[in-house]
């Protein structure tokens, strides 16, 4: 080409929790049964819509409107009606002015980096979601900002650390929570919120919020919302379906504008996102119609308890299964349907292993080894050949961690015990496949 056709930090875009799909459908291709724990799906993980929910995309289906474009903004009942939540809260106050939509809360997260000046910077947690931190760095053209989440803490973050990565880093324009957080399933504690929201206002940031968890909490855990803390400080909430209904193939999120007019830069970022979704023409239309008819339902708030609970039972047999091994640190989960299971220090060395009897699988796991492989991936590929079970490492979240990610979604809970059960053997065998080739 005559000139360069990427600009530079396009290489920082990975999302390894679908490109692990490749190496599993390979092995799915030779007759290896795959477990699927690598994405927050809860469709492909058995999960039944209701009823009551399909009926009223039936009624839709049958309208002629369905068809058509929504405004660019998005449908203005939906929009109204999901202020007048907001607003019920008794915090910040917004109007339907306030919302937008878009495909997706991917959409949403890669516009927001796509249109922030090159220098200015969003600081995220660690681990981080990948769609953020890479969205991020490919914006920048640099590596991540984050703030360490500890797993030795609950996955509670650092507030003194973030604050002073804060005042001595003058490109930090914002602050990224994911709450309740992907991946390690953490709810931040109100008073951690509000701390964050303190060093927002002191050093004149904007706060991002992804909310798409929000209603998703259980064993006794309480999300908070950006618009319940975040007082006079510019924000955006980012929100949507795909996990709370769930329906995912919707591509349906939104963000809320908090405290727009506090600041005038953050008030021309907002206008640029209303216009960049001007220029796309709108989001998808039947889903937004959905929101306002399937959460007005009697049976929304008693489905969502029961749907919640029934997570947080899985998350239990999760934790009796993994949280005696001696290998890692094991946290229960509060929020959203993940866990994060860490190796601890100098566990994970080379040479570490698990038999394969197949001997294509074990050809596959060759190629798959490189030299330079980070010690996690290669136990979630050893995981992947050996047992069939399809997971995320840890390091695919920007963390210098090293572990893997879970998912809660599982409904036959036999099947969940069986999978865990394969993960637990896995550990053991790997982890102890070390100590074996020492002493011999």
């Amino acid at each position: 080409m005559r000139q360069r056709l990427l600009k530079d930090g396009s290489k920082r875009l990975e999302y390894e929790i679908r490109g692990i799909v490749k190496k599993a459908n390979q092995l799915e291709a030779i007759g290896q049964t795959i477990y699927w724990e690598n994405i927050g799906d809860p469709i492909q993980k058995n999960a039944s819509i209701p009823t009551w929910i399909k009926d009223i995309v039936k009624v839709l289906a049958d309208q002629d409107t369905t068809y058509g474009y929504s405004p660019s903004k998005g449908e203005l009942p939906t929009r109204q009606f999901l202020a007048h939540r907001t607003n019920q809260l008794g915090k910040v106050q917004i109007s339907p002015e306030d919302i937008l939509f878009f495909n997706g809360l991917g959409d949403a997260i890669s516009k927001v980096y796509q249109y922030l000046h090159k220098g200015s910077r969003v600081i995220g947690p660690s681990p981080a979601y990948s769609t953020h931190s890479s969205g991020e760095a490919a914006h920048a053209g640099k590596a991540p900002l984050v703030y360490e989440l500890d797993p030795q803490n609950n996955w509670y973050p650092n507030v003194d650390e973030l604050y002073n990565k804060v005042k001595y880093n003058p490109s930090i324009v914002g602050i990224l929570i994911i709450n309740p957080d992907n991946p390690t399933g953490m709810v931040y504690p109100l008073e951690i919120l509000e701390r964050i929201v303190a060093i927002a206002k002191e050093f004149d940031l904007f706060i991002i919020s992804d909310e798409i968890y929000h209603s998703i909490t259980y064993n006794g855990a309480k999300a908070y919302s950006l618009a319940e803390v975040v007082k006079d400080v510019p924000g955006i909430a980012m929100k949507g379906i795909s996990k709370e209904f769930p329906w995912p193939g919707s591509r349906c999120g939104w963000m809320e504008f908090y405290n727009r007019k506090a600041d005038t830069e953050f008030d021309q970022l907002c206008a640029v996102l209303e216009d960049a979704k001007m220029i796309e023409v709108c989001s998808t239309t039947m889903p937004q119609k959905a929101i306002p008819v399937v959460m007005s339902d009697q049976k929304y708030l008693p489905y969502l308890e029961e749907k919640n609970k029934q997570i947080g039972e899985r998350s239990k047999i999760i934790s009796s299964i993994l949280q005696d091994i001696p290998f890692i640190t094991f946290n229960e989960t509060f929020g959203a349907f993940y866990n994060t299971i860490v190796f601890k220090e100098d566990v994970l060395q080379e040479g570490q292993y698990l038999h394969i009897e197949n001997k294509e699988a074990q050809a596959l796991l060759a190629s798959w080894l490189t030299d330079d492989i980070a010690f996690d991936k290669r136990f979630v590929y050893y995981l992947l050949a050996s047992k069939g079970v399809c997971v995320v490492p840890l390091s695919s979240f920007h963390s210098e961690l090293k572990g893997f990610r879970v998912t809660l979604l599982e409904e036959n809970e036999t099947l969940l015990s069986e999978i865990f059960a394969k993960i637990k053997d896995a550990l053991l065998e790997y982890c102890e496949s070390h100590l074996i080739t020492t002493s011999a």
